[in-house]
């Protein structure tokens, strides 16, 4: 069950399952037991425009065609609320901007995207996610490619987005800023949700070691109050590592 104005961030190691579990809640693959509900409806009684219309999901690595600016990605967001005949409005132009704006993205509006950098076409594509005007996003990564500064802006977007009512679950990598802004965290691992609750009750040394399979060190930042997660350095490894690169580095 998840509630109105929840960040949720998904996390787990790599091979986990974040991404399939991130498309098969949201219908884009097959489930394998239990069943799928958005507003007491399941999610088979749904047509596909009707569940865009609730749902808005920004994947990973997005492949765009040659030509496409930015201001077209982001209208591509109204395509629930459009027959195959029509065309943007005046008003879908005007909301494709305003998001375009929020997500500091306004000067691309009229830029290939191609000929972008990787920071900012993910930021035009969450201008897009923002022009679907659903209740509910999906993030897959949406910090890939964005520098700390960048990451940091996304996460307070998505703060303020949850404090106007819309629920987000997003898979995160940055343990630091999903302890930081996420309500809630899904820790995925041993091929199980392995926990589910508050950032406090998840990121624990315990949890986190288990389900990343190294060991992991959390802290308190006495200035900030906030927690630090870290992996603690394992000497038997780093030597191995010395010893296999001397190797590396003086072959013939």
């Amino acid at each position: 069950m998840v509630d109105k104005g929840e960040v949720i961030g998904i996390i787990g190691c790599n091979g986990a399952g974040k991404s399939t579990f991130l498309k098969t809640i949201r219908g884009l693959l097959p489930r394998q037991s239990g069943e799928i509900k958005y507003f007491g409806k399941n999610i088979d009684d749904y047509k596909e425009k009707e569940i865009a219309k609730l749902v808005a999901y920004l994947q990973q690595d997005v492949n765009i065609g040659f030509g496409y600016k930015g201001k077209d990605i982001v209208l591509a967001g109204r395509y629930p609320y459009l027959e195959w005949w029509q065309n943007e409005s005046k008003a879908d132009n005007e909301l494709a901007l305003a998001c375009m704006d929020y997500t500091g993205t306004m000067g691309l509006a009229d830029k290939p995207v191609n000929e972008i950098s990787g920071g900012q076409k993910q930021r035009v594509l969450l201008a897009k996610v923002l022009a679907q005007q659903t209740p509910i996003m999906f993030l897959d990564e949406p910090t890939t490619g964005l520098d700390m500064v960048y990451q940091e802006e996304i996460f307070r977007f998505i703060k303020e987005l949850s404090q106007m009512g819309k629920t987000i679950i997003m898979i995160v990598h940055e343990l630091n800023l999903a302890a930081k802004y996420c309500t809630r965290i899904f820790l995925l691992g041993e091929e199980k949700i392995l926990a589910d609750g508050s950032p406090q009750e998840v990121f624990t040394e315990e949890l986190l070691s288990r389900a990343y399979k190294t060991a992991v060190q959390v802290d308190e930042n006495e200035n900030t109050g906030t927690m630090e997660i870290t992996v603690k350095p394992n000497i038997n490894d780093r030597d191995k590592g010395r010893k296999l690169l001397n190797k590396i580095c003086h072959m013939s």
